[in-house]
């Protein structure tokens, strides 16, 4: 085994203490919901707000990624939760602010719609303390390195 393999298998995973947990179980929970969701408004009222609901399957896409990465192990699922995570919170303040300006744009909520509100703002906060969490393992994982 080589020794790249042996530092990636005993690298800590960002979900093996309480606070990763619980971050990985609420994005897991979100996907499901965004997923149920976007289905149903894609397959029974996509030409309704097309929009909207492909918003909707984005979002879903993302809380998916984002959730399999931060289980992952390695530098690249880091990035690949990074990313997912920023995307996310992009997605979400868009679509707030757009959803409060421009109500007609979006005849129908998406999971971002007003900053998460029908998913009780929590699209708006799980992103920030995503990328909480991650910069942490990040310094976490420089320490280490230092040592």
């Amino acid at each position: 085994m080589s020794s790249e393999t042996r530092a990636v298998q005993a690298e800590p995973r960002p979900t093996s203490s309480g606070v990763g947990r619980v971050l990985v179980a609420v994005y897991a929970i979100l996907a499901l919901a965004a997923l149920g969701r976007s289905s149903y408004q894609i397959a029974t009222k996509f030409g309704e707000a097309p929009l909207a609901y492909s918003l909707s399957g984005l979002a879903a896409v993302v809380y998916v990624l984002a959730t399999v990465a931060l289980v992952a192990r390695g530098r690249r699922w880091f990035l690949v939760a990074v990313l997912a995570i920023t995307v996310e919170l992009a997605g979400v303040l868009i679509v707030g602010v757009v959803s409060l300006l421009a109500p007609e744009v979006f005849p129908d909520d998406t999971v971002w719609s007003v900053f998460g509100r029908g998913y009780v703002f929590i699209p708006l906060l799980l992103p920030l303390l995503g990328l909480l969490w991650l910069r942490r393992i990040a310094a976490v994982r420089r320490t280490e390195a230092a040592a």
